[in-house]
């Protein structure tokens, strides 16, 4: 089954989790003790950064953490938790040196992914939404599974990482418009990136894209989408698409380095 990200704008939903707002006690936290084994141990993108760039990676996710909320819900946090949400939001922002996240001020992590139990959809009924981020009265929240937040740093080889594709969707949102076109970062290159992003959808849902089929949905997705292959599986995402890979580059301003982890386990086989 494909993982379904929803965008929330729903009014009932605005509802439930108002409520939730009002009555979790949420983690708003600097930096936990161990934050440098943690980050070492887990986050793959941190392990590839030098000595220099590690330190800047713990700075600004200690700076991230202490502008945003962290709560549990129906699900205990730890350390881990914090460190993974912090790192999500650092990875996609890293190599934009003045980002703050002006649209993000909760962060609701589920025991498991929703279903329409607890999350109505008009559309249709989902048992696999992993993560959304909120519009509308639900504006600067975001929720996850945490599950699948864990689940994206644990596997080193594959290309998703959940955590980081809904930051990229508040990174998309930026300007006002939720459109997998961030114009401010795109500059010169709107062009070639709507070209590009539409030859791509058009083979990814011709199937004939190694591209997760879900970035076929619409732009925004697609933008959320490659960028979780582009800062989670680089090496791979340069050889095949060499074009989204320069284009994420600029919208980035930075080329991610590979996991060494990546390198013990292709020496493994």
């Amino acid at each position: 089954m494909v993982p379904t990200f929803f965008i929330l704008g729903l009014g009932l939903m605005a509802l439930i989790i108002g409520m939730a707002l009002r009555t979790l006690k949420g983690k708003k936290t600097s930096m936990p003790a161990g934050y440098k084994q943690l980050l070492e141990k887990h986050v793959g993108y941190y392990r590839a950064l030098d000595a220099q760039g590690k330190l800047r990676f713990e700075k600004r996710v200690n700076a991230l953490l202490g502008t945003i909320r962290i709560h549990g819900v129906r699900t205990d946090l730890d350390d881990l938790d914090l460190i993974l949400v912090g790192a999500s939001g650092v990875i996609p922002v890293f190599g934009l040196q003045d980002w703050r996240y002006n649209n993000l001020s909760d962060v609701l992590l589920y025991a498991e992914a929703f279903d329409q139990q607890h999350f109505a959809s008009s559309e249709e009924n989902r048992h696999d939404v992993l993560g959304m981020v909120g519009s509308g009265a639900m504006e600067r929240v975001m929720i996850l599974s945490k599950p699948s937040l864990r689940e994206g740093y644990a596997h080193v080889a594959s290309t998703g990482n959940t955590g980081v594709h809904e930051f990229v969707h508040l990174v998309d949102k930026a300007d006002g418009a939720t459109d997998g076109i961030p114009e401010a970062l795109l500059g010169p290159h709107l062009e070639p990136w709507v070209h590009a992003m539409g030859e791509n959808l058009h083979a990814i849902r011709s199937g004939h894209s190694d591209i997760n089929q879900y970035a076929g949905k619409n732009q925004a997705e697609f933008l959320a989408v490659v960028s979780e292959y582009f800062f989670k599986r680089p090496d791979l995402f340069k050889e095949r698409h060499p074009d989204l890979y320069a284009l994420l580059s600029h919208i980035y301003q930075q080329e991610p380095g590979l996991d060494p982890q990546l390198h013990h386990l292709e020496l493994q086989h």
